[in-house]
């Protein structure tokens, strides 16, 4: 049974003790997620350039031949104890949805919700701040927003920005011959499971998950990639299989290129995976042809938050850990992991 501090001591608070899951890891199971959206009509209209289709990373609305707008929302519980990092955190992963359709962010409001009676607010002040220096870090105004009274505390923000809808990355272009760049290390959800579970402060993983996906957006366009999305809670296996269905196509991964924050292995020896995690190697486990074992799977499942982008295209300066690949099968497993 987990016991919390006393709601009146903000500076013995730790904020992951508060939430059952932490970050992206508390997403709602992919499987359980479609299952749900299935059953939901599709937005339709010449001017909608993405909608709910391949679940993308954002809405895309054409404005007019040069501008249009994408929306987005993102929140989640506290994946780390501070405050200040926290909010840092969840705005950058927020923001991270615009950049990863090749867009700028421009406004974005507070969605809050906070266990007022048991967390003092002058802690989710700290909150606020923290995103509101990411949001001033990408140049994006920060203007208002909500917050309900909940029992666990929640934050994060909905975002708009501006795209040139005929230079788009989207996750449903792949081509079969274009290698495959990953931008950030993986191992996010690991480290956040340990630092919730003992409270160890894993400094790297905050300056990754602050890291915004800015830089690495801009070069995607630049080097005329169509093609990327970025990996969050369903892991670099799962987001993948999202890209390769919507797109047609196969891909082989070399886990070997993959790169990881240096702890992630001996913290996954240990036994700190969260179960969001293997929830995302189950839901893409039919879809693999695997030469490589199960903790590698698990690993390259792992649940990340405000991690780096997946692009279909070479980055200088970041690694390439795999190819797209044509896929004539349907019926086939579409993901090769060698």
């Amino acid at each position: 049974m987990t016991t919390h501090p006393a709601p009146g001591d903000p500076g013995t608070l730790r904020l992951t003790q508060y939430a059952s899951g932490g970050g992206c890891a508390c997403k709602v199971p992919p499987g359980e997620l479609e299952r749900v959206l299935s059953g939901l009509p599709l937005a339709a209209g010449d001017d909608l350039l993405v909608g709910l289709e391949h679940g993308d990373d954002g809405a895309v609305v054409r404005l007019d031949g040069e501008r249009a707008i994408v929306l987005t929302t993102d929140f989640f519980t506290p994946v780390v104890d501070d405050a200040f990092d926290w909010g840092r955190i969840a705005a950058a992963n927020a923001l991270s949805d615009v950049y990863a359709m090749g867009g700028e962010p421009l406004v974005a409001v507070n969605l809050l919700a906070w266990p007022r009676d048991r967390i003092p607010f002058e802690v989710a002040a700290e909150v606020l701040r923290g995103g509101a220096a990411v949001c001033a870090e990408a140049g994006c105004l920060l203007a208002g927003g909500h917050s309900i009274d909940d029992p666990e505390p929640k934050y994060g923000l909905a975002v708009t920005g501006i795209a040139d809808p005929a230079r788009l990355l989207r996750n449903d272009a792949a081509v079969p011959g274009t290698p495959l760049t990953l931008t950030k290390p993986l191992g996010l959800g690991v480290l956040n499971n340990r630092h919730k579970t003992t409270g160890e402060v894993f400094a790297e993983a905050v300056e990754v998950m602050t890291t915004l996906n800015r830089d690495a957006s801009r070069a995607a366009l630049a080097a005329g990639a169509v093609c990327a999305t970025d990996v969050t809670g369903f892991g670099l296996l799962g987001h993948l299989h999202k890209m390769c269905r919507a797109s047609g196509v196969g891909a082989v991964i070399d886990a070997a290129a993959v790169p990881y924050l240096e702890p992630t292995r001996a913290s996954y020896a240990a036994g700190f995976v969260p179960g969001g995690s293997r929830r995302n190697l189950d839901w893409v486990r039919p879809h693999l042809d695997a030469g490589v074992g199960e903790d590698e799977l698990v690993l390259l499942a792992d649940a990340q938050t405000s991690g780096g982008l997946l692009v279909a295209g070479e980055l200088p300066g970041h690694p390439v850990v795999g190819e797209i690949v044509a896929h004539p099968d349907p019926r086939a497993p579409h993901i090769q992991v060698r």
